[in-house]
């Protein structure tokens, strides 16, 4: 019997921090974040999930615009078919507002791009996570009008 073939899946792990305090040391929130990435992909590796090694981070730099070098790059990425999975420590090291979120996520499906939260479970490769993604959108469509 063979085993079934797997579709390998490349995963950016994309690391933001808001301040600047503490990016000078050694070890620093964003590294923390990229270790917890990285752990969470090599456990998914019998899925097919394989680290795509570039940093992608955005130190010192608010969630709250999407005007971002490091988040321009993971898009620029996406959009070149190099990512087929974003995993980030909590959601919002990608948004905070709600309308920066549908955009991302627009993005993320004309690419047919899923995403994982390390830290709060979230992985857009499930049906109950599509199922909350659509609620969250459609209260992001709310906030817009």
């Amino acid at each position: 019997m063979t085993k079934p073939i797997v579709k390998k899946l490349s995963c950016a792990v994309y690391t933001r921090k808001s301040s600047q305090e503490g990016l000078a040391q050694e070890f620093n929130n964003p590294h923390a974040q990229r270790d917890a990435c990285e752990a969470y992909i090599a456990s998914q590796r019998s899925e097919g999930w394989v680290l795509v090694r570039d940093q992608i981070d955005d130190g010192g730099i608010s969630g709250g615009t999407l005007e971002r070098p490091g988040l321009k790059r993971l898009l620029a990425d996406i959009e070149d078919g190099l990512v087929d999975v974003v995993v980030v420590y909590k959601i919002d090291r990608l948004w905070r507002p709600l309308m920066d979120f549908s955009k991302l996520i627009r993005v993320f499906d004309r690419n047919d791009v899923t995403f994982v939260s390390v830290a709060q479970s979230f992985n857009t490769t499930t049906s109950m996570a599509v199922l909350t993604l659509n609620i969250l959108l459609s209260f992001a469509q709310f906030e817009a009008r």
